[in-house]
Order: C-alpha cells, then sequence, then structure tokens
C-alpha cells in the first residue's frame, strides 16, 4: 500500500482519453501551466478578452464602413499634414507607428536585462520604452486636436461625409490609447521598483513579485507587445483602407 503511494505522488499518472483527459488536465494546472507564473497567465488571460474586444471593434468599423450609404472620407487626405507648403498624406501616422514598434525593441531588451539582473539597463530601457509611449500617446492627442478644432469631426458627426467616420475614429484610437496610457504608468512604476531594488529584495508594494525575479518585467512586457500589435491592425484596417 506504501509503495503504491510513493508512486502516486512521484510518477505522473496518465490522463483519461476524450474530454475528461482535456477537463483534468487544465483544471489540475500541472501540465498545461507547468512552472507557469499566475501572474504571465493571468496576463495570456486577459489579452485574449482584450483581444475579443478589439476584434470587436474592428469588425463594426468595417461593417460600418461597407454599409454605409453617404460618401467615406478618404484617410490619406484626413490625416495629412501640410509640411513646407505640400500636403504629405500619413506622415503623422507613420511616425507613431515607428515610434510605437521601435518602443516593443527596447521593451524586449528591457526583458532580456532583467532576467540577467542588469538594474541599471533595465531600468534605463523600461524609462525609454514608457518615453516612447507617452511621446505616442501626445501625438495622438495632437491628431485629436487638429480633427476637432480643424476639421470639425465629432463623435456624433462628420462634415467631411459619412458620420460614423468620427464615432468609430474616436472610440478605436481612444480605447487603444488609453491602453498606451495605462502602460506608460505601469511601465514607470516597475522601474521605480526595479531601481530600487524591490525585485532583487522582495520588498512589500505592488508589483514586487517573487524574491530575485524579474518575471513583473516580462509580464508588462507581453502587455505592451500586445498593445503594440493592435496598432498595426488599427493602422492597416482605418488608415490604410
Amino acid at each position: 500500500m506504501t509503495q503504491s503511494t510513493q508512486a502516486s505522488t512521484t510518477q505522473t499518472l496518465p490522463l483519461a482519453e476524450g474530454l475528461r483527459g482535456i477537463v483534468a488536465d487544465w483544471s489540475s494546472d500541472q501540465r498545461a501551466f507547468k512552472k507557469v507564473p499566475w501572474g504571465k497567465a493571468m496576463m495570456w488571460i486577459f489579452l485574449l478578452s482584450d483581444t475579443f474586444i478589439f476584434s470587436c471593434f474592428l469588425i463594426s468599423y468595417m461593417t460600418v464602413r461597407i454599409s454605409t450609404t453617404d460618401p467615406w472620407p478618404n484617410p490619406s487626405e484626413v490625416f495629412a499634414l501640410t509640411v513646407g507648403g505640400h500636403k504629405i498624406p500619413l506622415i503623422l501616422i507613420a511616425i507613431m507607428t515607428f515610434i510605437l514598434i521601435s518602443s516593443s525593441g527596447t521593451m524586449a531588451m528591457a526583458v532580456k536585462f532583467g532576467y540577467e539582473k542588469n538594474r541599471k539597463l533595465t531600468f534605463i530601457l523600461l524609462l525609454i520604452t514608457a518615453a516612447l509611449g507617452a511621446t505616442f500617446v501626445g501625438m495622438q492627442a495632437f491628431e485629436w486636436t487638429k480633427l476637432i478644432m480643424d476639421e470639425g469631426i465629432r463623435p456624433w458627426g462628420n462634415p467631411l461625409g459619412a458620420a460614423q467616420f468620427g464615432s468609430t475614429f474616436f472610440m478605436i484610437t481612444g480605447f487603444h490609447g488609453t491602453h498606451v496610457s495605462i502602460g506608460v504608468i505601469f511601465l514607470i512604476i516597475v522601474a521605480i521598483k526595479v531601481l530600487r531594488g524591490d525585485l532583487d529584495h522582495q520588498r512589500p508594494g505592488f508589483l514586487t513579485g517573487r524574491k530575485g525575479n524579474y518575471e513583473i518585467v516580462e509580464i508588462m512586457g507581453l502587455y505592451w507587445h500586445f498593445v503594440d500589435l493592435v496598432w498595426v491592425f488599427i493602422f492597416a484596417v482605418f488608415y490604410l483602407w
């Protein structure tokens, strides 16, 4: 009896076949999420739910644009900037996209140096990522101001054509901009904790995590890469279509 009990605790029991095996696998949390921190697993679940929301927004935008009978404004003309007396289409959007994609590179480097426990470089790269994100939000605020003040576009109206243009634009870009703004705040918080050594000493506090573990940097990286990826879809669907 003792030998069988020891065998059951030291050896992995085979899973049942079919649906019962799948339920046992995922509910036990021993195979599907083995050695995965709960913070990372919960972030993946959050990003999955956020994917559904952004997908609904973009699908709604495409549905409205296809079904409307009013003329839809040309994004290349609406979002053009005058530089040196010449209108350059989507120049601001292209710069914003470049900045946000570049921030993904600095975030990935921050994760790398975080797991190497290089506090100084991790702190610097997190701050650079936050600065790039804040720059993106600032440029988006400039874009909103230009559309509202110069073009007269509102969430409930649009003098350039279909009224749905304003509502879909402010809804999609505003929701994404909120995500970027929240990400910037959390990046600064994590950067301060890295600089103070909270992650090395497990100092009690918000977003500290396990002692000597920089997994919170990777979790923030997952969120930031998701935000950047969503912007690529917004750029392709809203601005280039």
